[in-house]
């Protein structure tokens, strides 16, 4: 299985919730409670975006992080590179010495980078516009992890938006 690291798509979420007050500055705490993500996680997340370039860190009583470039200008890409660095499916997309031990006689080796442009472009093509936004009915397409009709939202659900993919 293909999966993000904890920290990636724990990074996506924070910064999509950013994005959704793209002018704002954000308090870690504030971001943590609205997330649910614990706080030490979302301060070492926010942290590394700010490294990266994709938040900027304010300092002082009303402090806090805040979106470097608007939000239609970082991409899920980015966001993914900040926390895992470059996207690569297997060890010869990296291209580091001693990677793969049959990087010279491999036969798949072009198929790999074909798949790994295609994943990259995907990343690339989704903005923290979009995943801001309400959540889309499946852009057309129904996973077979969600349901077949949105379940009813409990007032005092501390994460509705979660329950349409896992109940």
């Amino acid at each position: 299985m293909i999966r993000l690291t904890k920290l990636a798509d724990y990074a996506v979420v924070l910064m999509s919730s950013i994005a959704e007050h793209p002018d704002a500055v954000h308090a870690a705490a504030d971001v943590a409670r609205d997330t649910h993500i614990p706080a030490p996680t979302v301060s070492k997340i926010l942290g590394a975006m700010a490294r990266a370039g994709l938040l900027v860190s304010h300092r002082g009583l009303k402090g806090g992080f805040s979106l470097a470039r608007a939000p239609q200008e970082i991409t899920v890409a980015d966001v993914i590179r900040a926390i895992d660095g470059p996207i690569a499916l297997t060890n010869c997309i990296e291209e580091a010495p001693g990677a793969c031990e049959i990087l010279d006689c491999c036969r798949v080796r072009g198929y790999w980078y074909r798949i790994n442009a295609a994943v990259t472009s995907a990343l690339e093509d989704v903005t923290l516009a979009e995943i801001s936004s309400p959540i889309p009915e499946f852009l057309g397409h129904q996973p077979s992890f969600a349901p077949a009709r949105p379940p009813a939202v409990r007032p005092d659900d501390p994460c509705p938006g979660a329950r349409l993919f896992f109940e």
